[in-house]
């Protein structure tokens, strides 16, 4: 990893940070919750933007005793449009230069800043993943003083989505670190982030709070199936007023309607049915053909259903056959099964899913779409980048990404009793 002169070279560095880590970091990427191992990804999404021809009606004219007159079928364009996801860790300079002889030595010293870095944006592309594209994390409902820190109580409290040590922006203000996060009484404390040159903005009462940089540039997410065909609101009358304007009515710039939307239940505060779920997955069956072959839902609402199927818990869901991470290893999740009418359909708890809801989807109508190279930047030839005004170094995952969810292949509960 050293010249013959014993100068310190990035390059073979970096060659065997990747020989590493590549690996690794896509297995994670491929085993970080159920849904994300199991929807298709691909990684040739190239060009300003990707379009999907969506049939909306049935092709050719028919009719009996004469000969009928032809007409042409429907169709609209679904429109696809990358979005960037990164995480960013930092290594420092002194560490390298003292493993720099002893491969085994590097590993260890660099192995817990990578994995971490790799967590932190496996749950930051979950959060997206059962989100809205928004980048919302919550509302701000109550706030205990005007200046930092502070105390904030959120409306639309989501534990998943707060974590200490996080930066984030109410609205489009400045970064602010995330110090205690409370789920009990479903509040957070803020605090000045303490980073030169970038201001810290305190919160009021009705501001909505972003991931740092994230407003409206997250990709598409499962929450994208509430909407409806129009209005500001979803299908349970919650607002959607913080999706842009030309976002609220329409998934991939296709209006809602008909013939593009998910099957969407408002359990109006009702507790969780074998009825309900039947109800659903026949609805989604009708309505496109297949029945779910996925549940993912609330931690909440999994318990409740485990009492439900107190004499089904023996079941199983096994390894899927030739269900393959990028990097060649297998994929395995267990949990409990329903049984629907094409068969037993896996269950699983997440917990980025809402208390009060229930996902049943069709995994294969859910497709990542990368750029080429997603992964361990090396565009330079090097993983490491120096940082300014600073003994140490960059090394930054991810790439340009988005998540195309055909919505007429899927369906959500919503309003369960918590």
């Amino acid at each position: 990893m050293s010249m013959p002169d014993g100068t310190f070279n990035l390059n073979d560095v970096s060659a065997l940070f990747k020989i590493k880590y590549e690996k690794l970091s896509e297995n994670v990427y491929n085993s970080a919750n159920v849904l994300l191992g199991r929807v298709k990804k691909s990684y040739n999404f190239t060009g300003k933007r990707l379009s999907i021809a969506i049939p909306q009606s049935f092709a050719g004219g028919v009719g009996s005793g004469s000969l009928p007159k032809a007409n042409r079928a429907m169709y609209a364009d679904a429109q696809i449009t990358s979005t960037k996801m990164y995480a960013v860790v930092e290594v420092d300079r002194e560490t390298i230069k003292a493993s720099l002889s002893d491969e085994g030595a590097f590993v260890r010293a660099t192995k817990e800043v990578v994995q971490k870095g790799v967590e932190s944006f496996m749950r930051n592309m979950s959060r997206a993943l059962f989100s809205d594209g928004s980048g919302k994390l919550g509302t701000v409902s109550a706030k205990d003083q005007a200046a930092l820190p502070q105390v904030l109580t959120i409306s639309d409290f989501k534990e998943a989505n707060f974590e200490e040590r996080d930066l984030i922006q109410a609205g489009s203000g400045g970064l602010v670190e995330i110090d205690k996060v409370d789920p009990d009484n479903k509040q957070i404390t803020i605090k000045d982030a303490g980073i030169s040159g970038v201001s810290a903005t305190p919160a009021n009462v009705g501001d909505i709070l972003y991931m740092q940089g994230s407003k409206d540039l997250d990709p598409e997410g499962l929450k994208s199936l509430d909407k409806v065909a129009t209005g500001n609101n979803d299908f349970l009358g919650a607002s959607i007023a913080h999706l842009p304007a030309d976002k609220r009515n329409k998934n991939y710039t296709i209006e809602v309607g008909r013939r593009w939307k998910a099957v969407q239940k408002d359990a109006a505060s009702s507790a969780v049915s074998t009825d309900m779920l039947n109800e659903v997955m026949l609805k989604i069956k009708k309505q496109c053909g297949k029945s779910p072959n996925l549940i993912v839902t609330s931690f909440k609402q999994y318990e409740k259903i485990l009492n439900l199927l107190e004499d089904k818990k023996q079941y199983t869901v096994p390894t899927r056959a030739g269900l393959k991470s990028k990097s060649g290893a297998d994929i395995s999740f267990t949990g409990v099964e329903f049984m629907s009418v094409d068969g037993p359909v896996g269950i699983f708890p997440e917990r980025f899913v809402e208390d009060d809801r229930i996902y049943l989807l069709n995994d294969a109508n859910i497709h990542i779409h990368h750029r080429p190279d997603f992964g361990w930047f090396d565009d330079d030839g090097t993983v490491f980048l120096r940082k300014h005004d600073s003994d140490a170094y960059e090394a930054r995952y991810g790439g340009y990404l988005q998540v195309y969810i055909n919505p007429c292949f899927h369906g959500v509960i919503a309003g369960l009793s918590i």
